[in-house]
């Protein structure tokens, strides 16, 4: 089931938002949030995944506001079918389900905004999606720019350029920001594929780094090397990792 909005049309700087979502009253909060945010115009709903992708057709929208579980086809895989297409529009999740965060993190959504939706949360999201409209080239990179990551009741983005610092912890990887540290449920080595090289480094089977954030190299001796880091802690270099830093060392 579907419905589209009225064909007034919106200005030209606005945001063209379709809502998907099986729950109507989700639906009409959504909507009355929407009406209070600049810059957002609603140009249609749908209540199925099926719906969302024909009325992404018909209607061409600039952002999804998209729910998770619906029957039939999930937001994840309205999610993965746009993401094949050029020009797809931005998605932003709107679920009540903090488990997914990963596969929508893989998707290159923009936001994952957690129910019941706050006002001002959403219009951090929106914001978000026109900063992403301006840097559209910039960010056609293959290499990820950002984490999502679970804070006490929401889950909120990392920038890549400030984790200093990766641990691996069985399934899960410890991100490291400024003195606070994060768990993500990804594995070292797949996030490792997924990080731009000239940024990171792995120096051991359970730690990469940031380059920038390695002071210096020191020898302990009997071939152990450590790395040294602008905070002054030391990080023992594996051996399988060794010819790697030394060579960003310039040794």
């Amino acid at each position: 089931m579907s419905e589209i909005a009225p064909a007034a049309p919106p200005e030209l700087s606005a945001l063209r938002a379709l809502i998907v979502d099986d729950e109507p009253l989700a639906v009409e909060r959504m909507q009355v949030i929407c009406a209070r945010i600049d810059g957002v115009t609603v140009v249609g709903t749908a209540s199925d995944g099926e719906a969302a992708l024909r009325l992404v057709d018909a209607l061409t929208p600039d952002l999804l506001l998209l729910d998770l579980t619906m029957p039939g086809t999930d937001g994840l895989t309205v999610a993965r079918q746009l993401s094949g297409r050029e020009n797809p529009p931005a998605v932003i999740f709107v679920t009540a389900h903090d488990e997914f965060a990963v596969e929508a993190f893989d998707l290159d959504a923009i936001d994952y905004v957690l129910k019941p939706v706050a006002p001002d949360r959403l219009e951090r999201a929106v914001s978000r999606v026109v900063a992403r409209r301006g840097q559209r080239t910039e960010l056609s990179s293959q290499w990820l720019s950002e984490f999502w990551v679970p804070h006490r009741s929401e889950l909120v983005r990392v920038p890549a350029q400030d984790v200093q610092r990766i641990d691996a912890e069985r399934d899960y990887v410890r991100l490291h920001v400024n003195g606070q540290s994060f768990l993500l449920l990804q594995t070292i080595t797949g996030l490792e594929e997924r990080l731009d090289p000239q940024q990171f480094i792995r120096i051991h089977r359970s730690c990469i780094v940031r380059r920038d954030y390695v002071s210096g190299l020191k020898h302990e001796g009997l071939g152990v090397w450590s790395v040294e880091t602008g905070d002054g802690e030391t990080l023992r270099i594996g051996r399988t990792y060794l010819p790697a830093v030394k060579k960003m060392a310039g040794r």
